[in-house]
């Protein structure tokens, strides 16, 4: 295991567990203040006050959580293809297909390699078909080769058939689309560094 990458990412997981836990304890403390007049509702749908206030703070909590986890995995990602390829990092180029957005941004560009870094994408928003269409064509126009590292992938059929489509639409165009285990091993063989590994250590660190 590379122990430079080790203890970068460490630091970084420790970072992002701290602020995790203090936007968290900021926000059971406002909940103590909301309004909870609501919960007739929920009586009303055979759920007591106190199933209702869990269910509102760990939904809180789930809100937190999955954009806090996104995020470091994400960055962890790119730490481990910039220790590989120091040149490479983020990049904005211009929307020349459309108006809207007008600059589409690259995770991590390495040389002609333009990368889209994913925790999961469970979207099931159509739109997100046509933007991701555009910014793909757009990359390839460039004269990049657009690659999607996805390390999740959704669990809710329509989500799913949507991530299918993208599949094909990367493929299509000349593209590379990689999912679940195959993502890991596309960061491991494409940087040396076997991420899950240092994610599994740190993980048990925590224990």
């Amino acid at each position: 295991m590379n122990h430079i990458i080790y203890s970068a990412i460490k630091e970084l997981a420790d970072g992002y567990a701290c602020d995790l836990k203090h936007q968290v304890d900021i926000r059971i403390e406002e909940m103590k203040e909301d309004d909870t007049s609501h919960y007739l509702l929920y009586r009303v749908l055979g759920v007591t006050n106190e199933e209702g206030n869990l269910i509102d703070l760990y939904q809180n909590k789930g809100r937190f959580l999955y954009k806090y986890a996104g995020a470091f995995l994400e960055e962890a990602a790119v730490i481990c293809i910039k220790h590989k390829y120091p040149d490479s990092g983020k990049v904005k180029i211009p929307n020349t297909l459309g108006s809207k957005p007008k600059t589409f941004e690259i995770d991590c560009l390495v040389e002609n390699v333009a990368h889209e870094i994913k925790w999961r994408d469970a979207t099931t928003d159509g739109d997100h078909i046509t933007k991701e269409h555009t910014r793909v064509k757009v990359i390839k126009a460039k004269g990049y080769t657009p690659v999607r590292v996805m390390f999740y992938y959704p669990q809710r059929t329509q989500a799913r058939r949507i991530q299918e489509t993208l599949e094909t639409l990367y493929n299509g165009i000349g593209g590379q689309y990689y999912y679940g285990d195959s993502a890991w091993q596309y960061i491991k063989d494409y940087t040396g560094i076997d991420l899950l590994e240092i994610l599994e250590k740190i993980a048990a660190s925590r224990e």
